[in-house]
């Protein structure tokens, strides 16, 4: 074994038995699941040891490895927000069925009750955990409908000027709003336990 190799395993080691328990705590809190949070602790580790390199010590090592394991807490909440329940995904066909299911023919409601996860005494926006898998949903929203969400709602823009942007008409808009919205529900009452 090299003399770098040996000293990155040693450096590495040290990491291992200084920022464990921390790094644990956090994923631990952040994924709710002992086992998930040992495998992020175990993959920020073996990221950490790969990427050594780039390690400038512009940072303390324990921010650098809490960098790292926040890309992993992201990469786990993408990938368990891309695996749906019953092979739901966000797509404009799923858009068209979900706003087209929601009355009967005599134009009443179809479906009254309401998801559990709405009627939660806590603010959810203000729990990072939901934002994640809000931010998630957002992300796989077909991409105009993506841009007319993000455009209305977090970046504050007129409808009129979002038109113009997307090249679509005012009705259509709000269709696509609608139907965008229908979608991150869904999505939102699939992932969010």
């Amino acid at each position: 074994m090299s003399i770098a190799v040996e000293n990155t395993k040693l450096v590495v080691e040290s990491w291992v038995h200084q920022f464990s328990d921390e790094l644990y705590s956090w994923a631990f809190y952040k994924t709710s699941s002992k086992e998930t949070a040992e495998d992020l602790v175990q993959e920020t580790f073996l990221a950490a040891y790969h990427k050594i390199e780039s390690f400038q010590g512009k940072s303390q090592p324990k921010t650098w490895l809490f960098a790292i394991l926040n890309n992993k807490v992201v990469d786990y909440y993408r990938k368990s927000a891309r695996t749906t329940k019953n092979n739901f995904h966000l797509t404009e066909e799923s858009g068209f069925e979900l706003s087209d299911g929601l009355f009967n023919t005599t134009e009443n409601w179809i479906n009254k009750e309401v998801n559990p996860i709405w009627e939660s005494d806590g603010e959810l926006l203000d729990n990072p955990d939901f934002n994640l898998v809000l931010q998630y949903c957002i992300e796989d929203l077909p991409q105009k409908w993506k841009l007319a969400i993000n455009s209305k709602y977090l970046s504050d823009q007129k409808a009129e000027d979002i038109c113009k942007e997307l090249e679509i008409t005012t009705s259509n808009y709000w269709q696509i709003i609608h139907r965008a919205k229908l979608l991150l529900k869904k999505c939102l009452e699939s992932k969010w336990d």
